[in-house]
């Protein structure tokens, strides 16, 4: 996964024209500030993934890590619906699995996955996972995702295979481990017979990971269910994901979004 900080500019994103810019992801010094950024951003991302449908019954967590105390994460609680998401739902868990700060419990399996992601990956701040059906549905195949459109091309060698513990409900913090492992640089896991699961340093990027993975997962079954699609050459996958496959461009991707839980459902931010 590519830093951020890494990523001076947004390359097809960025305009021609002299003198415009595009915004970019807020800086804040003070813990306190940065600690609400990062909460806000994961209350609207639960959301997102409320509307678009990607989110059934209780399963399903992100977590944003604290500025404050790394070894520590935000994430939404056990049982109450991504649609209605609040800031001020949100519960903090150590990587010991205590809730620490709010009084709602927290998922098991939302515990086991992150915990070990967080720990293996100091650079990911965020991590997504929900049981969307076509990443659910994609996963039970075992094979890797094939570049077969411009979109697709975001996750060029950037998509992990894990088979650890496939098909159970992941509460044991061992195959936990494996998965964290399976991933290791990449932003993106498909976890065998369970779904997948995506990585940012940022909520929004996470998210954007997280819908894009999946959508590519449905394009890749209806495409292989009419024929046998065309892959793209190695040599423009890799000139598409230097373009799209940044942590700056996932972050950009978001701010729609964002713009639009803004202007309608602004509750989420309290």
């Amino acid at each position: 996964m590519t830093d951020i900080q890494d990523q001076p500019d947004l390359g097809a994103f960025e305009p021609d024209q002299e003198g415009i810019e595009l915004e970019r992801p807020e800086e804040h010094v003070d813990v306190e500030a940065e600690r609400l950024h990062r909460k806000q951003r994961l209350a609207a991302g639960l959301r997102i993934l409320g509307r678009m449908h990607l989110a059934e019954g209780v399963a399903g967590h992100v977590t944003v890590r604290d500025p404050e105390h790394p070894d520590h994460f935000w994430v939404n609680p056990f049982g109450l619906n991504f649609k209605l998401m609040t800031v001020s739902d949100l519960i903090l868990v150590s990587h010991s699995g205590e809730v620490v700060d709010g009084d709602k419990p927290v998922n098991a399996a939302a515990f086991a996955i992150h915990s070990e992601l967080h720990k293996a990956r100091p650079d990911v701040i965020a991590a997504a996972h929900s049981h969307a059906m076509y990443g659910r549905t994609f996963s039970t195949l075992g094979q890797p995702l094939k570049m077969i459109s411009q979109d697709t091309t975001m996750f060029y060698n950037d998509v992990a295979l894990c088979d650890a513990g496939s098909g159970a409900v992941v509460i044991d913090t061992n195959v936990s481990a494996q998965m964290a492992a399976a991933l290791g640089n990449k932003k993106a896991l498909i976890h065998q017979n369970h779904g997948c699961i995506t990585a940012g340093q940022s909520v929004d990027s996470a998210i954007w990971w997280f819908v894009a993975l999946e959508r590519a997962c449905q394009s890749q079954l209806v495409a292989m269910a009419a024929g046998d699609p065309v892959e793209i050459p190695e040599h423009l996958c890799q000139e598409s994901y230097d373009v799209q496959g940044h942590e700056l461009a996932g972050w950009f991707n978001f701010q729609p979004w964002w713009d639009e839980l803004c202007a309608t459902e602004p509750e989420f931010l309290n």
